[in-house]
């Protein structure tokens, strides 16, 4: 178990082929009374990765040099989405005319 820790640690991650969820940006005071937030008109953004696990919403903090990899993610994710749900509207029609066909030949049984 050790050896796994290591390697993941010392390995380069690449960015992940498909992510679910939306790219938010995340505003906040970050306590300091000198800052420029302090008086909250100009608050600190960073973008985040916001999504919907065991039906609670999770955020991920992004550097803004992760953006466009999330983004490409998030892209390949909806497309992946998409035709999946193509393919079930397909599948479903191709169920309703095998059960139309299967009646039709029992009621001239």
């Amino acid at each position: 178990m050790a050896a796994i820790a290591k390697k993941s640690a010392t390995a380069t991650p690449r960015p992940p082929r498909l992510v679910r969820g939306s790219l938010v940006t995340l505003r906040r005071k970050c306590g300091k009374a000198s800052c420029r937030c302090a008086d909250g008109d100009q608050l600190h953004e960073n973008p985040a990765l916001s999504f919907s696990e065991h039906g609670r919403t999770r955020i991920v903090a992004l550097r803004p040099e992760d953006v466009a990899a999330v983004t490409a993610a998030l892209g390949r994710y909806r497309t992946a989405r998409d035709k999946l749900d193509q393919d079930a509207a397909a599948g479903i029609e191709a169920l309703r005319v095998w059960v139309a066909v299967r009646r039709q030949r029992d009621a001239g049984r």
